[in-house]
């Protein structure tokens, strides 16, 4: 039987979030509690998730764009600054300079990683830069200590974007620990999945209590404490804030995945590894490995198509479709969307950038990904590459 026909069997994913019995229940705990908004169980959530990133303080939220929204809020950016972010990132993280008003700049990013480092950073720094956000890419940890001896002095700051960061480790401890404020994502597509939802962190108590405020519309009485008090205390309005909340059926299941997080990783490092044994024998393909600076959860595992490949990046992704296999264009080029066009981003190189959004793609990696399965995916790689059914 050839893959193709093969292919009816089964669809291979690129992805699928590990959710079971252990969140139905959950999630039913909370509807049976007669309590489903913001309350006791984010409040949880939110302490969980801090002593499992070395943070002070974490503030749930509706996603990680509004986390990155917040953090730039509480950090004072507005009107009149600029703010440099990778091009190579989920166009969220470029849009968030502009809610605050200020003015989204482009950097590159080191080919090996897909992350911005301080040499690119450097490249896009303006007299006006108030504040840096680096990103953890598709789980790939950032050198975040190089970027911060470079920004600190200058009085700007660095926020990590660890939407896909949760469960790696960046120089023994996890990603996050040491930013400034770090914004993360509990979207299907991450490893730590409540269906929608993010968290923002901090050391600074000051940015963690206006963010409490600011995402439930900047009250000075917090939700929780009004529907716990039989006589609800009167509240004000302190300044324009936002519905920027995160549910307790959310957090219900985010508690529940956070205690299995260890296991998650473990296995898809073990897919990975799998995937790198297989393609090292594949020529003309270069894949991501763990910096020497820390450990990568691979959230994605993306492979570059070099032009020594029989096949293009386009050719390559069509070929697999046919077999069944549903892998992903690598990481956008935000500067290249329409959003971003005929605007003044910056004069930064961005040649690294378009030649990853270019060739690079997603290989499937989730938990339920079974051998068989997956030697599907490389057994198509390889009779595209023309070893034919060698290995």
């Amino acid at each position: 039987m050839t893959i193709s026909q093969d292919r009816a069997l089964s669809r291979i994913n690129v992805m699928k979030p590990w959710l079971g019995v252990e969140e139905a229940e959950a999630v039913a705990e909370v509807i049976a509690s007669g309590w489903v908004a913001q309350g006791p169980r984010v409040a949880r959530f939110e302490e969980a998730f801090a002593a499992a990133q070395k943070a002070m303080y974490a503030v749930a939220v509706s996603n990680c764009t509004t986390a990155l929204h917040l953090a730039l809020k509480v950090a004072g950016i507005g009107p009149g600054d600029d703010v440099v972010v990778p091009s190579f990132s989920f166009i969220a993280t470029a849009n968030a300079a502009g809610y605050v008003g200020a003015r989204t700049v482009f950097c590159d990013v080191e080919a090996e990683t897909g992350n911005v480092s301080a040499q690119t950073v450097a490249a896009a720094l303006t007299p006006a830069t108030k504040a840096v956000i680096a990103v953890d890419q598709g789980g790939m940890p950032v050198d975040l200590d190089p970027i911060r001896a470079l920004c600190d002095p200058l009085g700007i700051t660095v926020i990590e974007d660890s939407a896909c960061g949760a469960g790696s480790t960046y120089r023994g401890r996890p990603v996050g620990a040491g930013a400034d404020l770090a914004a993360w994502s509990f979207h299907p597509r991450k490893i730590l999945t409540t269906g929608e939802g993010g968290m923002l962190t901090t050391l600074n108590p000051e940015w963690a209590g206006r963010a409490r405020r600011l995402r439930e519309h900047a009250m000075s009485v917090s939700a929780n404490d009004r529907h716990a008090a039989l006589l609800a205390p009167a509240e004000e309005y302190l300044e324009a804030g936002f519905n920027f909340r995160m549910t307790d059926m959310q957090a219900a299941v985010g508690l529940v995945q956070l205690g299995r997080l260890g296991e998650a990783v473990a296995r898809r490092r073990e897919i990975v590894a799998g995937y790198q044994s297989a393609l090292n024998r594949v020529g003309g393909l270069r894949f991501v490995r763990d910096p020497d600076y820390g450990t990568s959860n691979f959230q994605s595992f993306w492979v570059e198509v070099l032009p020594s490949f029989p096949l293009g990046r386009e050719e390559l992704l069509e070929r697999l479709a046919r077999d069944g296999i549903s892998a992903r264009r690598g990481i956008m080029a935000a500067h290249r969307q329409p959003a971003y066009a005929g605007r003044d981003t910056g004069p930064a190189d961005l040649s690294v950038t378009e030649r990853l959004t270019d060739n690079t793609l997603i290989l499937p990696v989730y938990h339920q990904l079974t051998a068989g399965e997956q030697s599907r995916v490389l057994r198509s790689i390889r009779l595209a590459s023309g070893e034919g059914n060698r290995g």
